[in-house]
């Protein structure tokens, strides 16, 4: 359960903590008193989007906060998926600052927005206007069925997938060998390619040699002037070598007289044997200069086929990996007739076996709709919609001809909740259900039979009573009641009814000091949720007995709740 959230600079809610008891908690408020920024730093923690305006006007930073509470570590095993260590407490912490960032983390480690959306999914259920439009979504339909199914479907479902995988694979595997037309295509093109980079013949550094022969042949007058000059300097009269030679004379006539005359000469004797071997290499480079006009045009149309190589096969340093795997590709389809044929052949098999899996997942999807159709409808004769009809309307399932187009690793099953409100009127799909107290009520009695399927310990319901009053007002009421006796409930209402029924309440409301603006949260005691069930009830300040109805209102749900 949601133990406790805290909130700082969240839109006009500087600094808020609010503690919740595990049953059902309301908050209210006035119109326009930010009842919608607790449910946006609600949304936050289970990973929705965070957007720069959310944070107050004039703050740098600020964070939601929220711990979450379980029996055991059981709850949490799943977390290992993630990379995160199971506990029976979570922390979830969300940081964000002007500049648009923000930093999520969940007991400390680091985590997407992906990942926190993925983990709090297991946890937390969010029933609020935009859940109307994902219910548009079909897709969605089939979901909701599998979690009402789940203990049902779970084997069959992981059969399947395997079947489904391993129907892939094989695909997968013909494809890739491909019919006898496409297979001789693709050995002519794999045998022009080997033999292309065969007969390149490219060795290892060759083009850095052919870079380096060309730039000195584009050179070669400057490089045999320059090495003509160098070779001159060591070798002519009256050059360097010369007089160092004439230096060592010197000093070996006085090396006997002291050791450091001696050290003198044989520096300069080490120095005259290197200067003798580098003139001797500059003569040999510079007899090397004259480039031979057909080498460098031999050197041009080598490189021109290396980069040709290149372009087409990659890097250089892969090619003898490319090469081989173009030849184990060649040996495989040269001799891939017979595999082939067999793969069809498996192929087919396993086809009918996955059929069949379908078919199995499919029975079991149509028995378990008519049983949740009835549960659904159950639910809606006691919410004032006794004339309505809830339908799971499913599409035949595919010939097995055509079963590659419409299968998944979850079956081939097509399906879409249809719902007509009113007698007389056709079942129509969600999406054309206009009226929000109807959408609202179905909503609800399809979240009172999920909460005793899908094992979601927090539900929270934003406004779920949109559209409705009255009597129906007290059917709501009683089904969120229902619900947070065996799941903590969270609903920001408008309805007295169904204040009355809160176990922990937080009135919201707006401040002014005459600068500024904010949002306060304030836990209300008994004699403050009567005062907020009055004011609900739009009498407060008009009839003296609007304290008594509420009070009356608040024994009547206290009576309901233990059950008299």
């Amino acid at each position: 359960m949601l133990e406790r959230i805290t909130i700082r600079n969240l839109a006009l809610v500087s600094d808020a903590e609010l503690e919740f008891s595990d049953k059902l908690n309301v908050l209210s408020g006035e119109t326009g008193a930010g009842k919608s920024i607790i449910v946006d730093a609600l949304m936050l923690l289970m990973g929705g989007k965070y957007d720069k305006t959310m944070l107050s006007y004039g703050a740098e930073n600020g964070f939601v906060e929220g711990l979450f509470t379980f029996t055991d570590e059981s709850k949490t095993a799943f977390l290992d998926e993630y990379g995160l260590e199971s506990d029976v407490q979570l922390v979830v912490t969300r940081k964000f600052s002007a500049d648009g960032k923000n930093d999520i983390r969940l007991n400390g480690k680091t985590v997407t927005t992906k990942m926190l959306k993925s983990i709090m999914s297991h946890f937390v259920d969010i029933c609020g206007q935009n859940e109307y439009q994902i219910l548009g979504n079909k897709r969605e339909h089939s979901c909701i069925l599998d979690a009402y199914l789940a203990s049902e479907l779970s084997g069959p479902l992981a059969v399947l997938g395997e079947k489904y995988k391993n129907y892939v694979d094989i695909k997968k595997k013909i494809a890739a060998i491909g019919n006898t037309e496409q297979r001789l295509q693709r050995i002519d093109i794999l045998k022009y390619q080997i033999d292309e980079i065969e007969r390149a013949a490219i060795s290892d550094g060759e083009e850095e040699e052919l870079i380096e022969f060309r730039t000195k042949a584009n050179h070669s007058e400057k490089i045999k002037s320059a090495l003509g000059g160098a070779v001159s300097a060591l070798t002519d009269e009256e050059c360097g070598t010369d007089k160092i030679y004439e230096a060592i004379r010197s000093l070996s006539s006085i090396a006997q007289i002291a050791g450091e005359y001696g050290e003198l000469s044989e520096r300069l004797n080490a120095l005259s044997i290197e200067l003798d071997d580098i003139s001797a290499t500059l003569s040999d480079m510079l007899s090397a200069v004259d480039f031979d006009e057909r080498d460098l045009e031999r050197a041009e149309n080598r490189l021109s086929v290396i980069r040709v190589i290149k372009k087409k096969y990659g890097d250089l340093s892969s090619l003898p990996d490319k090469l081989g795997k173009l030849k184990e590709e060649l040996d495989m389809l040269t001799d891939s007739d017979e595999e082939y044929d067999y793969l069809c052949e498996k192929a087919g098999k396993v086809k009918a076996e996955l059929y069949a899996e379908c078919e199995r997942v499919s029975d079991i999807r149509r028995k378990g709709a008519i049983k949740l159709e009835a549960d659904v409808k159950k639910e809606l004769d006691t919410l004032g919609m006794k004339n309505s009809e809830f339908k799971v309307a499913f599409a035949p399932l595919p010939d097995i001809d055509k079963l590659d187009g419409s299968v998944t690793a979850l079956g081939a099953d097509d399906e879409e909740f249809m719902l007509s409100p009113n007698l007389g009127q056709p079942l129509l799909p969600l999406a054309k259900i206009i009226s929000g107290g109807e959408m609202s009520r179905f909503m609800l009695a399809l979240k009172v039979v999920l909460s005793k399927y899908v094992g979601i310990e927090t539900m929270i319901f934003d406004e779920i009573d949109t559209g409705i009053s009255g009597k129906i007002g007290q059917e709501v009421a009683k089904k969120l009641a229902d619900i947070s006796r065996s799941n903590q409930v969270l609903c920001v209402t408008h309805l007295p009814q169904i204040a009355s029924m809160a176990d922990s309440q937080y009135y919201i409301e707006k401040r002014s000091d005459g600068h500024t603006t904010s949002t306060n949260v304030k836990l209300l005691d008994y004699s403050g949720m009567i005062d907020e069930i009055s004011r609900l009830s739009g009498a407060r300040d008009i009839s003296s007995a609007a304290r008594q109805t509420a009070v009356e209102l608040k024994e009547w749900s206290d009576r309901y709740k233990s059950g008299e």
